[in-house]
């Protein structure tokens, strides 16, 4: 039988349709270190861009930066050979744009692309508590949000309200930020200058535009839909398996959003 995981390529080979740009002036680049399932769970790390300028933020995986860059230059193409595609695929591949009053979300769901917008009321509670975290000194705060408690430690020495994710609307960027279970834990291991327009930043600038309740818990939905399954694999019992393991996982599935809001 085929790997379960072979058929979730599927997902990600990305056909290039329109770009929206962004103007970068700073990079922070992050380390994620994950539990995607609630029980038995492997852990997992990824990494993540934040493209920054003085009013806006752009955050994307790292290995979809580096693919749709390659896109855009029309170096890799749905033609492409697969292990080079698979290189550039990612278990999360919403592109989140942040500005002070919303949150502009670009995702994959069963091969095909939204995006949703979002008000970025997000409110911390700032804490007397200090670490240092590379060279930085770096406050402590705290937040509830999606369903979850996330400490937060950012620097004032780097004077930009953003941070990983949707993390923003702090005095200074974000380093870290961990959830109280410890299961998503973000890790900044790079900042600096790169002040260039990044013109494969959001290559699905015409997704279709819906309300989040539609695509709110997406990675969970992805597993658990059989239509990949049932239109690429022939095979009745390698379908019937595939899809099976495809409910289990959906019921183990452990999102970042636990609720919507």
């Amino acid at each position: 039988m085929k790997t379960y995981y072979t058929l979730f390529l599927f997902f990600f080979i990305v056909i290039v349709k329109s770009q929206t740009g962004f103007n970068v002036v700073y990079e922070a680049d992050y380390n994620l270190i994950y539990k995607s399932q609630t029980k038995n769970a492997v852990v997992q790390d990824a990494a993540y861009a934040l493209l920054m300028n003085d009013k806006e933020s752009y955050y994307k995986n790292m290995n979809k930066y580096v693919g749709d860059s390659l896109r855009y230059e029309k170096k890799l193409h749905e033609n492409s050979p697969l292990d080079e595609q698979m290189k550039y695929i990612a278990e999360f591949p919403e592109n989140v744009g942040t500005t002070n009053a919303k949150f502009y979300v670009t995702l994959e769901m069963s091969d095909k692309y939204f995006r949703y917008e979002e008000t970025n009321n997000m409110i911390w509670q700032l804490v007397n508590e200090y670490k240092k975290i590379g060279k930085y000194k770096c406050q402590k705060a705290v937040t509830k949000r999606y369903g979850r408690t996330w400490i937060a430690y950012f620097t004032k020495e780097i004077p930009f309200p953003f941070g990983p994710y949707k993390f923003n609307k702090l005095p200074g960027l974000i380093l870290e930020v961990y959830d109280d279970k410890d299961d998503y834990h973000f890790t900044m291991y790079s900042f600096r200058k790169r002040k260039y327009y990044c013109k494969s930043a959001n290559m699905h600038s015409n997704a279709t535009l819906v309300k989040k309740e539609k695509v709110f818990d997406y990675q969970r939905k992805v597993l658990a839909d059989p239509t990949l399954t049932n239109k690429f694999i022939a095979d009745p019992e390698e379908r019937n398996f595939i899809n099976k393991k495809g409910q289990e996982r959906a019921k183990l599935y452990n999102p970042i959003e636990l609720k919507i809001y």
